[in-house]
């Protein structure tokens, strides 16, 4: 597959992620993920504004989902998500249900092995469970936790050949990565390269600054020129 590029809308605000998501896109950018603060903010409407503006861009709904996989497979689905993210922490039903209603919806599911104790097995866990995609994720809490403790925390890129070589499933890697990091990921195996904070992290009571375009279309131009 060809490398993608994926940018988290991490903001409570739906203004500020369309007028981001608008940039973007002109820039590049293949997929737009609607985060998690955004959802629970504005609901499965974040959804549905993303798909009116943006009819043939795959949007990724980051539910995090626990419980309920069908039904929250079936409104992102109804509301316009192309993807979905399930938590390998979750039980296996709701992982399987998840995956049936993407399945009947024709959406894709994405398995994130946030938290889990052994993440290389988590990984195959959700492969064997029918998720398309692995997410291999750092969560934030734990990196804030384990710094206000003074404590090394892990990386993303700690065990991300193991999880890349365990599964046949694309791979992304996520959490408190910067760009340089990110892009980083694509020499691991990755093949799908996302921006977040690090990039996109600016004053929300500002004007998003001229530069941001410009520095989104640098990145998508060193993601898609790198072989795949």
């Amino acid at each position: 597959m060809k490398n993608i590029v994926q940018i988290s809308l991490d903001f409570t605000s739906l203004p500020r992620a369309l007028e981001t998501a608008r940039i973007a896109v002109r820039a590049g950018v293949d997929w737009l993920e609607a985060g998690t603060p955004l959802i629970l903010s504005e609901g499965m409407n974040s959804i549905r504004s993303l798909r009116a503006e943006f009819p043939d861009v795959p949007i990724v709904a980051d539910l995090k989902a626990m419980d309920g996989g069908w039904l929250e497979a079936t409104m992102s689905a109804k509301a316009g998500a192309t993807h979905v993210v399930v938590m390998e922490r979750a039980h296996p039903e709701t992982i399987k249900a998840m995956v049936q209603a993407a399945k009947d919806s024709g959406v894709k599911v994405m398995g994130d092995n946030l938290a889990a104790e052994d993440r290389v097995a988590a990984a195959r866990r959700l492969e064997d469970l029918g998720c398309d995609y692995v997410v291999h994720h750092i969560g934030y809490d734990e990196r804030r936790g384990l710094a206000a403790m003074g404590k090394p925390y892990p990386s993303p890129l700690d065990q991300l050949r193991e999880v890349v070589a365990a599964v046949k499933a694309p791979v992304q890697a996520v959490g408190g990565l910067s760009v340089e990091q990110a892009i980083t990921t694509l020499e691991f195996g990755a093949r799908l390269v996302v921006l977040g904070a690090p990039l996109i992290a600016y004053d929300a009571t500002k004007p998003i600054p001229r530069s941001l375009e410009e520095e989104l279309r640098l990145v998508c131009g060193r993601i898609h020129g790198y072989p795949s």
